[in-house]
């Protein structure tokens, strides 16, 4: 029997660009160039590696977004994941982590799965409880924050490095595991990588095939929301003290009135 693995991937603005929040204190994401998280890039890559180990595999991308998520699907496509699904709907402006782990344990079970894969956090959200809180609407267990992983005989294991001691930890299929930008560097896709992931099949889901209902999800259905947000005042001109003799003095008077010392 073929092991399906299911990689929840997420369209992120680019942290390079300049981002802001739209009027309803959402990211603008119209504003700003997205793309594939890198975090998910490893998702995918430990995917990919435990496929290529297997008798028998295949990889499904998962996202939620706009038109534009697309773009990370097709990515994670020429990596080289077999097929996607995007989940697009209007309603699901604004939705939170525990909107979004409902949407994407509703997707996950629909697709079939025995593995999933995340990345340890977005690198929008950054808040890193999205797969903890999957596995449990899935109500399977959950490996979190893998440097390493592998698929043996029914069962997912994999390293857990922490600051004093790192854990060997294993769970029985079906599961979730994250894994973290240490469990090795995501293959960049080749030519014909690209080429080949314009055939590969996306297919497009919306809430009523999810049989989730429109106040669940979206701003209206969300456990946390921004309330304020102030824009980050532009930098000033530092300090400039010339040392004519007295330098040492005066940068002792300036880190004392900021109270660095």
């Amino acid at each position: 029997m073929s092991l399906r693995i299911v990689v929840t991937v997420k369209y992120v603005p680019d942290a390079t660009g300049d981002r802001h929040f739209a009027d309803d204190l959402t990211v603008d994401r119209d504003d700003v160039d997205g793309l594939l998280s890198e975090l998910d890039e490893y998702a995918v890559e430990q995917a990919l590696q435990i496929s290529e180990n297997a008798d028998d595999a295949e990889v499904t991308v998962l996202t939620i977004g706009p038109e534009d998520a697309k773009d990370a699907l097709r990515k994670a496509l020429s990596m080289g994941a077999d097929k996607a699904i995007h989940v697009e709907d209007d309603d699901l402006h604004g939705t939170d982590a525990i909107g979004t782990s409902l949407v994407l344990a509703k997707a996950i079970e629909k697709a079939g799965y025995d593995l999933v894969i995340s990345g340890m956090a977005s690198t929008d959200g950054t808040m890193g409880v999205v797969p903890a809180l999957v596995a449990e609407r899935l109500g399977v267990p959950q490996v979190t924050l893998l440097s390493e992983v592998s698929v043996e005989d029914g069962t997912v294991k994999g390293r857990r490095d922490g600051d004093a001691a790192s854990e060997q930890l294993e769970a029985s299929l079906p599961a979730v595991v994250s894994v973290t930008d240490q469990s090795g560097e995501a293959r960049y896709p080749s030519f014909k990588g690209i080429m080949a992931a314009k055939k590969k099949p996306v297919e497009s889901w919306d809430l009523s095939d999810l049989d989730i209902e429109a106040e669940e999800v979206g701003l209206d259905g969300a456990f946390t929301k921004v309330e304020t947000a102030t824009e980050r005042p532009a930098r000033t001109a530092g300090t400039i003290v010339k040392d004519e003799g007295e330098g040492g003095k005066q940068l002792a008077e300036f880190l004392a009135g900021q109270k660095f010392i």
